[in-house]
C-alpha cells in the first residue's frame, strides 16, 4: 500500500531526526530570510509596482507559456532592461532561479559533453546535470587543484557550473583564478549569481560585473527572489545561446510563463535599487557589524556576505541552538544534512539593512553563549 510505504519513509527520517516540517513565526527579529536589502519589505516599491501593473492591461495570468500565448512586448522590453543592468547581449526571463539553472544544465551540454560542478552548488545545478545527457562530475569546494585535475579528464564541450555566493557558507568563488582556468581548458563556465543579485555591482548587477568579468562568462543566472525582494529569474547570454534555450529547454518551452503583475515586480524593483543603491552600503555596514563582534565565536565559517554560518554538528544541536535563539525572539534556523554533509550542520544566519546594530549585537552575544557553554546548556533545552 503506497500510504504504508510513505509512512515508513517518513517514519525513517523522524528517527534519524531528519523529517522536515513547515513552521510559521511572526514578532521575532529576522536573521533568517534572504531578503538582504529589505526590498521584500519596502513599502515604497510596493507602491510603485501597484501603480505601474495598473498601468497595464488588466490580465491577471500570462494565459500560456512564452511560446504560445504567454509572450508581449512589456516582458520583452523588461529582458532588455535586464539586458542592460547585466551588461549582456541578450537575457530571458525564468519563473524561479531553480527553473533557470535547471534549464541551462539539461539543454547546453550535449552526449559526449562534460559537466563539473563545484561540490556545495545548488541542487538545482546538480539536478539539471542529472538531467543532461553529459557526463558530469563534481569538485571539491572552491579547490582549483581539484578541478583541474577533472578538467584534464573531461571531454567533449566542457561546462563549469558554480555558484558567485555559496548559499550554505556565504563564501565567495575565486572568480579570478577559475575565469583564468577555464581559458586555458576553453571550458565555458555557467554562474549562478542568486546571493550576489542586487547585493553586489552597479544596479545589482552581480559579482562577476562587480569585478568586470561578465564577458568572460558564457552563461549567468539571476534570481529575484533574494535581494531583489520579489520572484523570477533570468539567464544572461549571447543571442545565440539565448536562441538555442529558447528552442531546447524544456522548463523554458513547457511552462505557462509568469504574469504581469510579477514582470512588472522585476522591473520597479531594479529601477527602486538603481535608486536606492546606497542600500548595499548598509548591507556591509551590518555585515561589519556581525564581523567585528563575532570574532571570537570558534565553530564561524568565514564569509563576508550576508549569509554567516556557525556550525552545530548533528541534527538535534542545531535544532536545539535554533529553538534557544527564537527562544529568545532572534529567528534564525538550522540547516540540517542532508541538506549539508553530516556533520557540518550548522545555524545560517542572513543579515539584512534592516537589523539594527543591537540587535546583530544580541545575537553574537546568544550564539558565544550557546559555543562556550554549549553543552551545558543544550542538555536542559525543551
Amino acid at each position: 500500500m503506497l500510504e504504508d510505504a510513505l509512512s515508513q519513509k517518513l517514519e525513517k527520517r523522524k528517527q534519524e531526526s531528519l523529517l522536515r516540517s513547515l513552521i510559521t513565526t511572526s514578532g521575532l527579529t529576522d536573521f533568517y530570510s534572504n531578503d538582504y536589502l529589505g526590498l521584500a519589505r519596502s513599502e515604497e516599491l510596493y507602491q510603485q509596482i501597484q501603480n505601474t501593473v495598473q498601468n497595464l492591461p488588466h490580465q491577471n495570468g500570462a494565459t500560456g507559456s512564452r511560446l504560445l500565448s504567454g509572450n508581449n512586448a512589456y516582458t520583452e522590453s523588461v529582458e532588455q532592461q535586464l539586458a542592460t543592468v547585466f551588461a549582456g547581449e541578450r537575457a530571458l526571463i525564468f519563473n524561479s532561479g531553480y527553473t533557470a539553472n535547471l534549464a541551462v544544465l539539461s539543454a547546453l551540454p550535449q552526449r559526449g559533453d562534460s559537466i563539473l560542478y563545484d561540490e556545495r552548488a545548488h541542487t538545482c545545478m546538480k539536478d539539471g546535470a542529472r538531467l543532461s545527457l553529459a557526463q558530469h562530475f563534481s569538485f571539491r569546494h572552491n579547490d582549483l587543484n581539484d578541478l583541474e585535475q577533472k578538467l584534464k579528464k573531461a571531454s567533449g564541450q566542457i561546462f563549469l557550473a558554480v555558484e558567485s555566493i555559496y548559499s550554505m557558507d556565504g563564501d565567495e568563488c575565486p572568480l579570478t583564478d577559475l575565469v583564468t582556468l577555464a581559458e586555458k581548458y576553453n571550458a565555458n563556465i555557467v554562474l549562478d549569481e542568486a546571493h550576489s543579485t542586487g547585493a553586489y555591482g552597479k544596479n545589482g548587477s552581480g559579482l562577476a560585473c562587480a569585478v568586470s568579468l561578465q564577458h568572460k562568462i558564457p552563461v549567468r543566472i539571476y534570481t529575484f527572489g533574494k535581494a531583489m525582494g520579489i520572484h523570477g529569474a533570468c539567464i544572461v547570454g549571447s543571442e545565440k545561446i539565448i536562441q538555442y534555450l529558447i528552442n531546447f529547454a524544456r522548463p523554458f518551452i513547457y511552462t505557462t510563463a509568469l504574469p504581469p503583475h510579477s514582470i512588472a515586480s522585476i522591473a520597479c524593483a531594479f529601477k527602486f535599487l538603481s535608486n536606492t543603491i546606497s542600500l548595499q552600503n548598509t548591507l556591509q555596514s551590518r555585515i561589519n557589524t556581525f564581523l567585528v563582534n563575532s570574532k571570537s565565536i570558534a565553530q564561524r565559517i568565514e564569509s563576508k556576505s550576508a549569509i554567516q554560518t556557525v556550525l552545530f554538528p548533528g541534527n538535534e544541536n542545531a535544532r536545539s541552538a535554533a529553538h534557544y535563539l527564537q527562544q529568545n525572539r532572534l529567528d534564525v534556523r538550522a540547516i540540517l544534512s542532508p541538506t549539508v554533509p553530516e556533520g557540518s550542520e550548522r545555524l545560517r544566519v542572513c543579515l539584512h539593512t534592516y537589523n539594527t546594530d543591537e540587535e546583530i549585537l544580541t545575537l553574537c552575544k546568544a550564539i558565544k553563549y550557546l559555543t562556550t557553554e554549549k553543552k551545558q546548556h543544550l542538555e536542559h533545552l525543551d
